[in-house]
């Protein structure tokens, strides 16, 4: 396992390939941790430098105190890529992790070669539904409210179809602590890029499960509308994390779009 000390946290991470300028940094989803990329990266390793790591708040990461805004994770992950002597990179995220990368864009456009948006918004969610999730953390605990979550993150015939594998997603989710997910929850509320994604310049993929129940295909086909260079497209098979269900769908997808692209 590898960590660094960033920004005051200690964030988990791990770097596979060879070195090379061609460097690929995937981040997890709201809820997850780096492993939901498994499938995925493996099918890169042999040509680019990748990045994984574990969002604050998720996996063998720190979780923040206090306010930590979207914005703050996505200067974490450049502080992390700076340790790691990465300039300049594809960013691929999903969901949150699709908002962490649209915030490095805006703001930091000269880091980014290209985006690849997963089952991502501008604005995800009211945030009266976020409130909602977040008391029922609360109340509840992960443990308590790992079912409606999970019954959003996989097509409706996940679970029966891959019961070791559900079980196995289970267990990340319950074992995530509340006050990283409360974190992230409100971060994710808070967070509006609407009036600001049409400034981003880089190629863009933007990917949505067709099953998805979260970010309906609909609404991730409308930031795919609101940036000047993207391509949208539809994974069949899959809910929220089209990474777990249809990787190698996945992986075709951005092999063809980074090599459209010369990366």
């Amino acid at each position: 396992m590898q960590f660094a000390t960033v920004n005051g946290l200690t964030l988990h991470y791990r770097v596979e390939g060879p070195p090379s300028t061609k460097s690929l940094v995937f981040i997890n989803s709201l809820g997850t941790d780096l492993c939901i990329w498994e499938g995925v990266v493996s099918q890169f390793a042999a040509d680019h430098t990748i990045i994984r790591y574990d969002k604050p708040g998720h996996g063998l990461s720190d979780t923040p105190a206090g306010t930590y805004t979207v914005h703050h994770h996505a200067e974490t992950l450049l502080a992390l890529l700076d340790v790691l002597n990465i300039s300049t990179a594809v960013f691929i995220g999903i969901s949150m992790g699709g908002q962490v990368a649209q915030d490095i864009a805006i703001h930091h456009p000269d880091r980014v070669q290209a985006l690849v948006l997963c089952d991502t918004a501008a604005k995800l969610g009211s945030s009266e539904a976020w409130n909602q999730r977040i008391a029922g953390v609360r109340e509840k605990g992960m443990r308590g409210m790992a079912k409606a979550i999970l019954d959003r993150w996989f097509a409706p015939s996940y679970a029966q179809q891959h019961r070791t594998d559900y079980a196995g997603y289970h267990n990340m989710l319950v074992r995530m602590p509340d006050d990283g997910y409360i974190s992230a929850c409100k971060a994710i509320r808070d967070a509006d890029m609407r009036d600001q994604v049409s400034n981003i310049q880089v190629p863009a993929l933007v990917i949505c499960g067709a099953e998805d129940a979260a970010t309906p295909p609909d609404v991730v086909r409308g930031l795919a509308d609101a940036l000047p260079r993207s391509q949208f497209e539809l994974i069949a098979g899959a809910g929220h994390l089209p990474c777990i269900e249809q990787p190698s769908a996945v992986a075709s997808l951005i092999k063809n779009f980074l090599k459209d692209n010369k990366l």
